[in-house]
């Protein structure tokens, strides 16, 4: 997981609440054994359904920040979800409410989940709506988001260790290596009739 600062670029606005994570990344898109590659399936039932949908339209495309309505990634708990964004290239979603599990699993993967008041998030939606290539600005170390070029800036809530999380880049793995020392200490001393891990060495 690469460390996550300040992330600045442009917005696809999502305009649809309670998006659910089967939306996000459709089941038959789950029979795949890797975790890259999700990003061709997102929104992907939506997208073929509709030529006119946002995530088709050319003006959008490149954007790293989605702008979504309120309780987005509510569902299943499936990573896919957040794998899939990521893949596609996102690295945040501003939305009034997420899914607890989605968010969850967001901030363990390197995907911004910025909650912002519902007016915020109306207003950021409509900015973007009207110019698809407004700047706009997720500081983690700040906890701020922001829209200059419309006069939008508001701070988003985030704990202070998935803050520390992000701006070190650590995930499930990384937090672990930090005490990769005493783990060593441990499992010298370990008796060799416990189970054990083989190394290949």
């Amino acid at each position: 997981m690469q460390p996550v600062r300040v992330i600045t670029g442009t917005a696809v606005p999502l305009d649809r609440s309670d998006v659910d994570t089967d939306q996000i990344i459709p089941a038959h898109w789950l029979k795949r054994v890797e975790r890259t590659g999700f990003g061709a399936g997102l929104f992907s039932s939506w997208r073929e359904a509709d030529p006119t949908f946002v995530f088709n339209r050319p003006e959008y495309a490149g954007a790293n920040i989605l702008v979504a309505g309120s309780n987005f990634g509510v569902g299943s708990s499936r990573e896919h979800a957040v794998w899939a964004l990521m893949d596609a290239g996102f690295q945040a979603v501003i939305s009034p409410r997420f899914g607890d599990i989605f968010r969850n699993n967001s901030t363990k993967a390197g995907l911004v989940p910025v909650v912002v008041a519902p007016a915020i998030g109306e207003a950021l939606l409509r900015a973007v709506e009207a110019n698809p290539q407004l700047e706009v600005r997720v500081d983690v170390e700040r906890r701020m988001v922001s829209a200059p070029d419309v006069g939008i800036e508001a701070p988003f809530p985030l704990d202070d260790f998935t803050r520390y999380r992000l701006l070190e880049g650590l995930d499930d793995i990384g937090l672990t290596l930090r005490h990769v020392d005493a783990l060593d200490v441990y499992e010298d001393r370990r008796p060799d009739w416990m189970p054990a891990i083989a190394t290949g060495d």
